[in-house]
Order: structure tokens, then C-alpha cells, then sequence
């Protein structure tokens, strides 16, 4: 939503907006333009709420029409930088020329990383790429190689920026991703249990109270998912248990994070965060974790 976001970007950080930005239920017939129209008012919001820089994110999907819409959005909204959230097998040649023929930054984050796809996103174009370890929230990577392996891998193999992700939850963790050819840093779980996050204050609780050691994985699809234990987690648990399938497990997740971590319900919903919790004992405002974080940097 524009208020959190603004508030990452008002502290030194770099706020994005996902598409769904602001939205608290479904677009009704899952419509692009709606979808969009939505994501369009929430820039705009944003923009007056910050004079700093922000992005919006773009997922890649099967549906291409549904990307389209929000390409043509950001593009129409001039704002500065894009996430691209990739899947295997998109056509990123047309999704990232828009872009940069509008000079749209581009962050590109793929699902798994690898040299192989670092090497050809760099020959497209793009301004940072952002490694993401198996120690990640959300969806982990279908390779299990943690983010303190994968960082120097992908560094090693591009000249462009390399931003870590997965399992930062500290200024240690700032320094070790710096340490290793990192020259940013993606954190996500460690913004959720903020004063400004939409996130349920249950939930926020729950974060600061647990440590890695509490985390459920079961197998999904794309790979895999991590929650902290809701009823609906440990059943997913149980089901991967007994050889449910990827196909089978993924049914209960389209809503799931929205019911767990925005209303707030551990009956019918799961917490989705990475391994870097341990180190969040309060909820705190978004200052204050940015501040925490770049403390060497300042």
C-alpha cells in the first residue's frame, strides 16, 4: 500500500508497490484493467506522499495480457524503477524493451538464479539483478543453495549490481551480503512486523516471538513455501507428509497468505517469512529498520 511504501522510501530505503498494491480482496473476474486501474491509483497516492524514489512490481505470469496492462501503467505513470519478478520461460526481451526504451530501472529477481540466467538478463539490459538464497520467505527458490552461496556465485559471473536476498534480518546480515559482492540488499520479513506494515498485529507478534527453528516447509509449486505454524501450514505439512503432490498442496495457498497475514486468521491462513526472523525482537517503525540495517552506510 502507498503509506508503506512511502514510509520505506521516506527512510533511505527503495519502496515497491506490488500490482495488487492497496487492494484487501480479490479484483472481481481477476480483470487486468481493473487490476491495473487500482495499481494506477496507488502510484499516484504514493507520489504524494514521498518525493524520494519508488518502484512497482511486475510479476510474470502465463497470462501475458494480464503483464501487459501493468507495463503500459507504470510506463503511463513514469515511475522510476521496476521490479520484475521472473519465471522460467517468459519472453523478458519484450517485457524488459518497454522498460528501458521509457528509462524504467529495471530490478530483475527471478524465481531461481542461476549464472546461466544472471549472464543473459545482463545482455538484455537490465540494472541490478537480485540473487535470492534458499533462506527467503514467499516463494524459495526450486534450488537449494543458501543466499551466502548464491550471492558471490552470481557476483562472480556479472558486472552489473547484484543485490542479495533471503534470510537478512540485521546489519550482520548487511555486512556479510557486502562482504561476499552484494551492493544492496533485498529484505522483505524483516519490514512486516513495522508500526506502517497493513500486516495483522497477531502476526507481526507472532514474528517478533519466533526464531527460524519455529518455520514449517512443505512442497508446493512452484517449489516450495515456508510459514510460521498456523492450522492450515501444519496440515499442508501433513499432506507434503503423506506424498500429496506440488498440484495438490498449492489449492490452499491462493488466498492463504492474504487470510493468514492480513487478517490476521492461523485457522485458515499461513505467515510466510524467511530465516532471518531470529534477529526481530519488537515491532518497530520503518526508520528505525532502515536505519538498523545501513547503519555502516550512513
Amino acid at each position: 500500500m502507498a503509506e508503506f511504501v512511502a514510509a520505506v522510501s521516506n527512510a533511505g530505503g527503495l519502496g515497491f508497490l506490488a500490482a495488487t498494491a492497496g487492494q484487501v480482496d480479490r479484483t472481481p473476474n481477476r480483470s487486468p484493467e481493473l487490476t491495473a486501474e487500482r495499481l494506477r491509483t496507488e502510484i499516484q497516492k504514493t507520489k504524494t506522499l514521498t518525493e524520494k524514489p519508488f518502484g512497482t512490481v511486475i510479476i510474470g505470469g502465463s497470462d501475458l495480457n494480464y503483464m501487459w496492462r501493468m507495463i503500459e501503467t507504470v510506463i503511463e505513470e513514469k515511475v522510476p524503477v521496476v521490479l520484475v519478478n521472473g519465471l522460467p520461460g517468459l519472453p523478458y526481451e519484450k517485457i524488459f524493451k518497454p522498460l528501458k526504451d521509457n528509462n524504467i530501472k529495471i530490478v530483475y529477481r527471478p524465481l531461481t538464479p542461476t549464472i546461466k540466467d544472471a549472464k543473459a538478463a545482463e545482455a538484455l539490459g537490465i540494472d541490478i539483478y537480485v540473487a535470492t538464497g534458499f533462506d527467503e520467505g514467499g516463494t524459495v527458490p526450486e534450488r537449494v543453495i543458501g543466499t551466502f552461496s548464491i550471492v558471490p556465485m552470481i557476483a562472480d559471473a556479472i558486472n552489473i549490481p547484484v543485490m542479495a536476498a533471503g534470510g537478512i534480518g540485521d546489519v550482520r546480515g548487511v555486512r556479510a551480503a557486502f562482504a561476499l559482492g552484494a551492493e544492496g540488499v533485498f529484505a522483505g520479513s524483516v519490514f512486516i512486523p513495522t508500526k506502517e506494515n497493513p500486516a495483522a498485529e497477531n502476526v507481526k507478534q507472532m514474528i517478533v516471538d519466533a526464531t527460524a527453528e519455529d518455520l514449517l516447509m512443505f512442497r508446493t509449486l512452484p517449489a516450495y513455501y515456508r510459514s510460521l505454524p498456523t492450522k492450515l501450514a501444519n496440515k499442508l505439512v501433513e499432506m507434503d507428509n503423506q506424498g500429496a503432490s506440488r498440484e495438490e498442496t498449492s489449492k490452499f495457498l491462493f488466498d492463504g497468505m492474504r487470510i493468514g497475514m492480513l487478517e490476521g486468521n492461523t485457522d485458515d491462513g499461513y505467515i510466510s517469512v524467511g530465516t532471518g526472523i531470529t534477529p526481530i525482537k519488537e515491532i518497530i517503525t520503518v526508520k528505525e529498520v532502515v536505519d538498523n540495517l545501513m547503519q555502516d552506510f550512513n
